[in-house]
């Protein structure tokens, strides 16, 4: 598959049934238990559209990375466009928890295949960076946040957020750390 020529319909399926499997297979945690064959028969393709698509596990592991990056991206966008800005940036950091929350085991399953691969790693943090840099320029110029915080601090925050979600308690704490952020964001009037 190559990066300019666009897949047929049927392909394109056949591709997302693939990765729909994977994304399956890692929020359960039991990625590294199939053979790399089984997706293909489990996502009800031959094994040469599996190869054809992604020839090694670790190639299965980047597209699915690469989806959801690309989804949270979509999904700050969406919000900066039809939410005020305050709104669209306090939804946005909740949905990255209520995600965190939902693929945790797709967390751990991603953080330990790609760990060698730290520039793709560096790339979809960079994208996720730029759609809350977006959020927050947004909210900054309508006078809801405080100018002098940048979207770094808050990207620092989710993933100490994503960091501790084996903790007791972490889906409360969570909810805390964003009303505590989204407090110190906030622009004193």
């Amino acid at each position: 598959m190559t990066a300019d020529k666009p897949l047929r319909a049927d392909a394109r399926r056949k591709r997302d049934a693939l990765l729909a499997k994977a994304r399956e297979f890692f929020d359960a945690g039991c990625f590294f238990d199939l053979r790399f064959d089984d997706f293909a028969r489990l996502a009800g393709v031959g094994t040469g559209t599996l190869y054809r698509h992604f020839p090694t596990r670790e190639a299965l592991a980047e597209a699915v990375y690469h989806g959801e990056v690309a989804a949270l991206c979509d999904r700050a966008r969406h919000l900066e466009a039809t939410l005020p800005a305050a709104e669209a940036l306090s939804t946005f950091l909740r949905d990255m928890v209520d995600h965190i929350a939902a693929h945790a085991g797709l967390a751990r399953t991603l953080a330990t295949i790609m760990a060698d691969r730290s520039s793709t790693l560096a790339e979809g943090s960079r994208a996720l960076e730029e759609a809350v840099t977006a959020l927050v320029a947004a909210a900054v110029r309508d006078g809801a946040v405080r100018d002098d915080v940048d979207a770094g601090a808050v990207m620092m925050a989710l993933h100490g957020i994503g960091a501790a979600h084996d903790r007791p308690g972490w889906r409360t704490e969570a909810d805390g750390v964003v009303t505590l952020l989204l407090d110190g964001l906030r622009r004193q009037r």
